[in-house]
């Protein structure tokens, strides 16, 4: 593994040697006005890449002072997605997406060098409930034999599930512990035999008269043709009673986190920006989600900071990209998004926690943690505090962990999925 991990670095090294790496500190691309540096081109984009490698007996990642962590589930199959029902049981998504055909030099070793790095795991294509019987964490295959599922939302007494390339339900009662029924599909979502994107986040509206899916793009800036790109690269608004569906708002290159705000009742995403024009570009971002609102993809980023890539360009739609609320810093790679309202960890009530699954076409690294956000008045504010960090060994050499999916158990603790490490952490208050 080693052996083929350097060569590949030094392929990739040598296909982007112009590049110097970043040039700006991770702080000046955080908050509502990012730095913006000139964007670059490059035949090959830049690579650092750790060596994934297995946590060993006892180690954990590190919490802010305060906190404690612990292990909840082992032995999963890239868990990506978490979802806590009612009777306080968890379900866990686990899957690695879909097959893409991998054409391009360019797509295969990145392919290589994201999959040594432990991003490249084997999915379960499942979901696990996990049960805590006095204090001791039960696991139960719950369903199987689903293609890539990521989102979970239960409303009522029927479970749906976003597949990589639809959307399903099936009836739950209070309790059980294995769904054996058949899934029924509620509508297609965008998939096929290209799928770059595969994930889709799911969130249901407080009524549960509408599902919400965060649908993500089919290239990074329609290098597959504008035709891969149909109904995607958005958040879909879904009737989950009928299937109908529109788009609710575009110009997402691949949101996720789907959450509501609490003070205002908006929706909010994380969102992975574009790549391959430098280590600075394009800082990833959570925003407000406006119905009917365009975000810029593929044509213009954080506003109209127009991409010249792109062809054809498309002024028009420039001019209404919606500058995004909140830069998390270039290429950190946010996956979950949560909003914590529970009284065990009261320094965090209001705020927002977002899990950075980490960078690999930047020098230095980049993400790797779960950080957690202030918000005032509805709004983001101040610089991201490090809640859990550790996933990634001092030197940038190794990589232990990834986290994804953030839930808040029954009891105020927060639950992350570690895709990597093919694990659940839960963080809680050391009172």
């Amino acid at each position: 593994m080693k052996i083929r991990l350097l060569s590949t670095i030094s392929l990739a090294v040598l296909l982007s040697a112009c590049d110097s790496g970043s040039t700006l500190d991770p702080q000046k691309q955080i908050g509502p006005d990012p730095e913006l540096p000139q964007a670059k081109n490059f035949i090959m984009p830049p690579m650092q890449v750790p060596e994934g490698t297995a946590w060993k007996e006892g180690e954990k990642p590190k919490v802010a002072e305060g906190l404690k962590i612990e292990k909840i589930a082992a032995d999963l199959k890239h868990p990506r997605q978490l979802y806590v029902l009612p009777n306080n049981d968890v379900l866990v998504a686990e899957s690695n997406g879909v097959p893409n055909p991998k054409t391009a030099p360019k797509e295969l070793i990145m392919g290589i060098v994201q999959k040594a790095s432990g991003k490249g795991g084997a999915g379960g294509n499942r979901i696990t409930l996990l049960r805590n019987v006095n204090g001791k964490w039960e696991q139960h295959l719950f369903i199987d034999h689903l293609n890539a599922p990521f989102g979970m939302q239960l409303i009522g007494n029927t479970l749906y599930v976003a597949n990589a390339d639809s959307l399903v339900k099936f009836p739950y009662q209070t309790g059980q512990t294995h769904i054996s029924d058949a899934p029924v599909e509620v509508t297609e979502l965008p998939g096929g035999e290209l799928n770059h994107h595969w994930t889709k986040s799911l969130l249901a509206s407080p009524d549960g008269s509408k599902l919400y899916v965060g649908v993500g793009s089919n290239s990074n800036i329609t290098e597959n043709g504008m035709g891969a790109e149909f109904m995607r690269a958005a958040v879909w608004e879904v009737d989950p009673n009928t299937g109908a569906s529109r788009i609710f708002a575009s110009g997402l290159r691949n949101p996720t986190g789907l959450q509501w705000e609490p003070k205002t009742g908006k929706l909010w995403a994380v969102v992975n920006e574009r790549d391959e024009i430098g280590s600075d570009l394009v800082p990833d971002y959570m925003t407000s989600v406006q119905d009917k609102g365009f975000y810029g993809w593929p044509y213009s980023y954080y506003g109209q900071h127009v991409d010249d890539r792109v062809r054809p360009q498309r002024p028009d739609l420039v001019a209404k990209a919606i500058k995004p609320d909140y830069a998390l810093s270039s290429h950190v790679a946010p996956l979950g998004l949560l909003f914590y309202n529970a009284d065990n960890m009261p320094q965090y009530q209001g705020g927002a926690f977002v899990s950075e699954h980490g960078s690999w076409n930047r020098s230095p690294l980049n993400g790797y943690k779960v950080v957690w956000v202030k918000f005032e008045n509805g709004k983001p504010v101040g610089q991201p505090q490090p809640v859990v960090t550790g996933f990634l060994t001092d030197d940038e050499k190794q990589v232990r962990g990834l986290p994804v999916g953030l839930a808040t158990d029954s009891e105020g603790g927060v639950l992350i999925a570690d895709d990597a490490g093919n694990a659940i952490w839960r963080v809680s208050s050391l009172k």
